[in-house]
């Protein structure tokens, strides 16, 4: 068996796999705080490349950036039921405002406070309570907000990025006049997720409507994109809520009609995580780490001088200083390309692999030959790390932007013909029980992926699929009108759904 870099492998245990490409990639790790984790630099800094993409999207459809408190008088959960529900199990409650010695060398809360205060597991109800003081006519609409922030949902079970009590999000909220610009908000929001994964996470995604009993708490409507991961499983990898007038109500959020009518207004809101990261990792890596598409790559090229002795060291590291200068007069994608020239004084064998750990899109190794040859040597990471060839200087210097864009569309279409491959329409449930059974799990030409089966939108299917241990993800966008018979139920129905195991 040909060694890798991380050990298990995907094939022999995946979710071990999956945390050990974060810990060779120096992504994250766990924090003294049970449940929570500490975001690396080089971590935060693929978070930071999605923020800023995101963020210039959210601007140009005209939203705005603003910060709410993080701390939520519970009594305003309490006026939205379904919502407070939905959460009631993952809320975090602060109930004291002070601590003192208990003469034993030890501290304890003091200060009992009038009223709790929930840390936010999510801002509809602070939010909606801000909107009452500031929409009071029609030409107070729309509001369009959002913020970037960090959120607590009191997780059992965590996950290094995909599951975790604490998560950095950012959680956009608008009021509208009508029903319908709130909906056609929702789907723009929407839209704006799926081509963001797509053309700069190279993650593709179904878009689609929950079911019903998949909804956000409180919401009229919910949208997602799922993806898959490589273990043939979905992620769910954001979403958009159309709330119609449930938490304007709840709120009070009213407002004069150009008819001189008062009114509540239409509400939306939607999110993505830093689960996008987790999604990111499990879409491309391989056995030897990271894989980093070239537009969220915090280095998009590193540049690694090779040499035996001090004279060697010195003529390398100028041509090397030289080139790192040229290649950052060069953009890709609109932006000065992202070069990082790495001097450290070590191996250069473990240098290298460092770097294919992180999964940076390109590396360039150069020693005296390469410099004598006016020459580079390239890897790239989209391919086997043994498979790399030498270019001229002036060659490499020319194509890199294309070379970058090359790998974004290598990733994008790779991880497409995955997905593909491993989604099935399946018309009945005997079928269905096999593709998801156990006992099946070895064997991808059975087990495992996408169903897309007609079903009726309705909780009595859960009753087939929580045995098996499968989810509806979501009703696929180009599936809501299509005609058939529910393989569950035996019922008529209008679209199908698909199903999988799922984080």
């Amino acid at each position: 068996m040909e060694k890798t870099a991380i050990t298990p492998t995907r094939a022999q245990d995946y979710p071990e796999w999956y945390q050990q490409v974060i810990a060779a990639a120096d992504l994250a790790e766990n924090s003294p705080v049970r449940g929570c984790m500490v975001i690396k630099p080089w971590g935060y800094a693929i978070w930071e490349n999605i923020q800023k993409d995101l963020d210039q999207r959210f601007k140009a459809t005209g939203h705005v950036n603003a910060y709410f408190p993080l701390l939520i008088p519970l009594s305003f959960l309490e006026k939205e039921a379904a919502h407070v529900d939905g959460f009631a199990k993952e809320c975090a409650v602060v109930t004291h405002h002070r601590l003192k010695a208990d003469g034993n060398g030890k501290l304890v809360p003091d200060g009992l406070l009038e009223e709790p205060l929930v840390i936010r597991p999510t801002s509809e109800t602070i939010i909606g309570e801000m909107f009452s003081k500031w929409v009071q006519s029609y030409r107070d609409l729309p509001l369009l907000i959002n913020q970037w922030a960090n959120v607590v949902r009191w997780e059992m079970r965590t996950r290094l990025f995909l599951r975790t009590s604490e998560f950095l999000w950012q959680e956009g909220h608008t009021a509208h006049a009508t029903a319908q610009e709130a909906i056609d908000e929702t789907n723009q929001m929407l839209e704006i997720y799926a081509d963001f994964a797509e053309t700069m996470l190279a993650m593709p995604v179904i878009k689609g409507q929950k079911p019903v009993f998949e909804r956000f708490p409180g919401a009229v409507q919910t949208y997602c994109i799922e993806a898959m991961m490589q273990d043939r499983k979905a992620l769910q990898a954001g979403t958009s809520h159309f709330l119609g007038q449930n938490f304007s109500k709840a709120s009070n959020i009213q407002f004069t009609s150009e008819a001189q009518q008062l009114e509540h207004a239409w509400t939306t809101s939607w999110g993505v995580s830093t689960r996008l990261i987790g999604g990111v990792i499990m879409t491309h890596s391989d056995d030897d780490g990271l894989i980093l598409p070239p537009r969220i790559a915090p280095e998009q090229i590193v540049i690694l001088p090779i040499y035996r002795t001090p004279e060697d060291r010195t003529k390398v590291l100028d041509y090397c200083k030289q080139l790192q200068k040229t290649l950052l007069q060069q953009q890709y994608h609109g932006q000065p390309l992202r070069v990082k020239l790495d001097d450290r004084d070590m191996n250069g064998g473990e240098k290298t692999w460092s770097w294919i750990k992180k999964g940076v899109p390109i590396r360039l190794e150069i020693g005296p030959r390469d410099m004598a040859n006016n020459s580079v040597f390239m890897g790239r990471r989209d391919l086997a790390a043994k498979d790399k060839k030498s270019l001229a200087l002036t060659e490499f210097v020319a194509l890199a932007p294309a070379i970058l864009e090359q790998i974004q569309t290598a990733l994008l279409t790779r991880a497409k013909a995955y997905a593909d491959a491993n989604t099935r329409d399946i018309d009945n449930f005997k079928e269905f029980e096999a593709f998801f059974a156990p006992k099946n799990a070895e064997n991808p030409e059975i087990h495992g992926g996408f169903a897309r089966c007609f079903a009726i939108d309705a909780p009595e299917i859960e009753d087939f699929i929580k045995p098996l241990k499968v989810t509806a993800r979501c009703i696929p966008l180009d599936q809501l009108k299509s005609e058939g018979i529910c393989i569950f139920t035996g019922k008529p129905t209008t679209h199908k759904i698909i199903f999988a195991k799922s984080y």
